[in-house]
């Protein structure tokens, strides 16, 4: 795959750069446990097809939206994501995209990541 090819994947699955980086910068302010949980959610929409990059990265944008406002006003990490954080993710991701497949580890993975990260 070609540098000009990878950059156009790149783009597709995340967006435009300049929006991934604002979103990361984001992501990276938030206290320590919602920031564990807005990467496990986000590692387990990556494996959701993306219809197109700036729907992606409205998506993630959003997310972080959501995390910046529970953190400012302290609200729980289950009470954003309920007991079944693959239902939060799938029912966030539809939202965005068409979806796609996400497998059972990735979903044991986001439920374990939460679950860490409610405790903390």
């Amino acid at each position: 795959m070609s540098d000009a090819e990878k950059g156009g994947f790149l783009a597709k699955v995340i967006g435009p750069k300049r929006r991934w980086r604002e979103y990361k910068a984001r992501r990276e302010q938030l206290p320590e446990n919602y920031r564990t949980a807005v990467e496990a959610i986000e590692r387990y929409l990556m494996h959701f097809v993306p219809t197109d990059g700036d729907s992606n990265a409205s998506m993630f944008e959003d997310l972080a939206d959501l995390f910046e406002q529970a953190a400012a006003d302290g609200t729980p990490i289950r009470e954003i994501v309920g007991e079944d954080p693959v239902e939060f993710a799938e029912a966030f991701v539809e939202n965005y995209s068409e979806g796609g497949y996400a497998p059972t580890r990735e979903r044991k993975r986001l439920t374990d990541a939460i679950t860490r990260a409610a405790d903390e």
